[in-house]
């Protein structure tokens, strides 16, 4: 026995220490583990009692950037005094960082724990064992900086050149010539087509994913385990459509590196994080035509820029999807005057015009909104030099839209005719290996039979989705090309039908138009539109701003006119107040008074109001307020939806209310149906006493 194991040590019991760096190394690299796990059988040999193994560890990385429970609970041992040695089957395994080494070194020297390995045994309390234990940690960081150099280098060497292999995504493998070539089943390339060709029809990888749902389309998802790569259908998921429209690799494209690696430090430990996507310029490897593609480069820049723009809350400077609103340049106005894109604000009820509005540096206190105009007149005016700009082509576009529907459905017939013929290749494999087991072996037999039953019926149900599907197909109008046709030669009419929706508007809106920069000219009160078009071209249009501020001529009645249809009717100070809010101008351009009310009326021969005279019982729209109990909003309201009768003898006059008509059903409905709608706390906000400060 060494001499610098004594009985203390030996009664203290030992650990070992077992540690591999990753998951292969502990599926392949399985003699390394019993010459770990050996140790605890040299240990027991030594005379150690009793001998712990902690293997937490196998499979992490000892560099210091990850989690290592196993360790910690060695630190822990050594540090209670409970272990009088530390079996490892090299210093490597310990630790590959110099912070964990030397900590583990300086607590092994305080509590008096040896360290033990099959090159000798080390105290840390002797200056020669400290020494070589130094440089053993030393030369083991350095080892493993040298290794993922070296190995680093020749990954990367190999990566420049399009050779270092990887695992692809569904719809490409490695060939035996280590080439990447198109998946030769059909049904995945078949699959994957498809995707791309619904993302340019659709615009949207969300609306791809509600698409694929609704038909029940299944996709390809790539599996990787020990026993190789394997293909699995899965339903339809937007983590898997994003990929799919995301990875270069579909474009013919070789890349290694779009993603790296960052290292933060936490709780006085660093930490790395991997899976980080990194910009197109800062790839490591981009080798473009190297291998056959789903789709050319220029299509996938294409549908990076349509993501980029579906991300409403990214990038606000640049331009953004249309979502199906009411606005035709929705995510297309940009402002004149501090160049950001400008927001679309709708009405509260449906129907009330929408507005673009630049909000400049609102977001900062006491700052105003930059500029704002409403949209119905630009839209308007924008559609108009569309029409102008696609005429000459509608034709075309015509013949193109009744090929795409032909083609819509062709694509999803073929995607459900290559399930099933997936289905009944599955259920052929399923009937040969229940032919080629044993009849006597029935526990074998039955869960084959059963794998049988299972993949004759997930076949029946494709046949029937199929046979549903041909039939919907086969009643669904044909396209009548002539009336096609003849639309197309009256685009404006087609384009105001109710039948088009906003979104379909706003892709063609999209398509043509790269921008559209609107700014205000105060001079000529009207808004400057500059339309970038896609092809380069600008296209300057004025549109006229609604003069706000300017009360209708119509709505300004002559005294003399008003005094004829109210005059005796209200008293001469509520004419007075009548006369005013109408906006009617005396000769002398003055505001009127009872006593010029009195004037004119009495010029005119027109009888005083008589309170005495008999007449029908009506009250003011203030008196019904406080009758119902309710505002004078909700009575406006009643009125207007004809639930109470009310008349009016002239515009802006007062309203007059029958009094019988408060205690109709109809009127009562009416009050219900508006005292329903009021907040649960409408009780408090109807408090009106003052609140007592703090100190008074």
């Amino acid at each position: 026995m060494n001499q610098k194991i004594t009985s203390e040590h030996l009664a203290r019991g030992a650990i070992v220490y077992v540690r591999q760096s990753t998951m292969g190394q502990v599926l392949e690299h399985t003699e390394s583990q019993r010459r770990q796990y050996g140790l605890a059988e040299s240990a027991r040999t030594l005379g150690f009692a009793p001998v712990v193994t902690i293997d937490d560890d196998l499979g992490r990385s000892g560099s210091g950037l990850v989690e290592r429970p196993g360790f910690q609970k060695l630190v822990a041992a050594v540090c209670g005094g409970s272990t009088g040695a530390v079996f490892c089957l090299e210093a490597s395994r310990l630790a590959r960082n110099g912070r964990d080494w030397h900590h583990l070194i300086d607590l092994c020297a305080l509590t008096a724990t040896l360290v033990i390995d099959p090159e000798g045994t080390y105290d840390p309390r002797l200056v020669n064992d400290r020494l070589l234990l130094g440089l053993k940690g030393t030369m083991s960081e350095y080892e493993l900086s040298l290794l993922r150099q070296r190995g680093l280098a020749a990954r990367d060497a190999k990566a420049q050149r399009g050779e270092l292999h990887f695992a692809l995504p569904p719809g490409y493998c490695w060939d035996e010539l280590g080439r990447i070539d198109m998946d030769p089943d059909e049904r995945i390339a078949n699959a994957i087509r498809l995707v791309f060709r619904k993302f340019r029809e659709l615009g949207s990888a969300r609306q791809v994913l509600l698409w694929a749902r609704d038909n029940g389309v299944q996709l390809p998802v790539a599996r990787q385990s020990p026993a190789g790569r394997r293909v699995q259908w899965k339903a339809t998921q937007y983590h898997n459509v994003r990929e799919i429209l995301a990875h270069p690799l579909y474009a013919g494209a070789y890349v290694f590196g779009r993603t790296g690696q960052r290292t933060r430090v936490q709780d006085g430990r660093a930490h790395k994080t991997v899976g980080h996507e990194k910009p197109m310029a800062t790839w490591n490897v981009l080798i473009r035509d190297h291998h056959p593609g789903y789709i050319s480069w220029t299509e996938f820049e294409e549908n990076q820029q349509m993501l980029a723009e579906n991300a409403h809350m990214k990038k606000r400077m640049s331009r953004k999807s249309a979502r199906g609103g009411r606005a035709l340049l929705t995510g297309l106005v940009r402002c004149g005057r501090c160049g950001r894109m400008m927001r679309v604000f709708y009405g509260m009820h449906s129907g009330h015009a929408h507005r673009y509005q630049c909000p400049g540096d609102s977001d900062l206190a006491g700052v105003a909104s930059c500029i704002g105009i409403g949209g119905v007149r630009v839209d308007r005016a924008v559609a108009t030099a569309i029409m102008e700009a696609v005429s000459g082509h509608a034709v075309l576009a015509a013949i193109h839209a009744a090929e795409h529907v032909a083609r819509a459905d062709e694509d999803l017939r073929q995607a459900m005719t290559n399930a099933l013929e997936e289905a009944r290749y599955e259920s052929l494999l399923a009937a040969r290996r229940y032919e080629c087991v044993d009849p006597a072996k029935r526990l074998v037999a039955r869960e084959l039979e059963a794998r049988w039953n299972t993949s004759l019926e997930r076949a029946g149900e494709l046949e029937e989705r199929l046979k549903g599907f041909d039939e919907q197909a086969a009643h669904r109008p044909r396209i009548d090309l002539a009336a096609l046709m003849a639309l197309a030669q009256n685009l404006p009419a087609v384009w105001n039908t109710p039948n088009t929706d906003a979104h379909t508007k706003q892709r063609l809106t999209r398509v043509l138009i790269q921008e559209a920069v609107i700014d205000l000219d105060e001079a000529s009160h009207e808004a400057v539109v500059t339309v970038h078009w896609t092809g380069g071209r600008h296209t300057e249009i004025r549109v006229a701003r609604t003069r706000c501020g300017r009360y209708p001529e119509d709505r300004r009645p002559s005294p003399v006119v008003v005094m004829q249809k109210m005059g005796g009717q209200w008293p001469d100070r509520e004419l007075a107040v009548t006369m005013n809010r109408m906006r009617c101008q005396s000769t002398e351009g003055k505001s009127w008074t009872a006593m010029r009310v009195r004037e004119l009326r009495e010029r005119l021969g027109i009888a005083p109001f008589d309170p005495t005279a008999t007449q029908v019982a009506m009250i003011s729209v203030e008196e019904t307020t406080r009758r119902l109990d309710i505002c004078v909003s909700s009575v406006h309201w009643l009125i207007r939806k004809g639930i109470l009768p009310a008349t009016q003898l002239m515009p802006s006059a007062p309203w007059q209310v029958p009094v019988l008509a408060l205690e109709s059903e109809a009127v009562k409905i009416g009050v219900r149906e508006i005292v329903a709608r009021r907040p649960r706390n409408f009780a408090v906000l109807q408090d009106e006493k003052t609140l007592k400060l703090p100190g008074f």
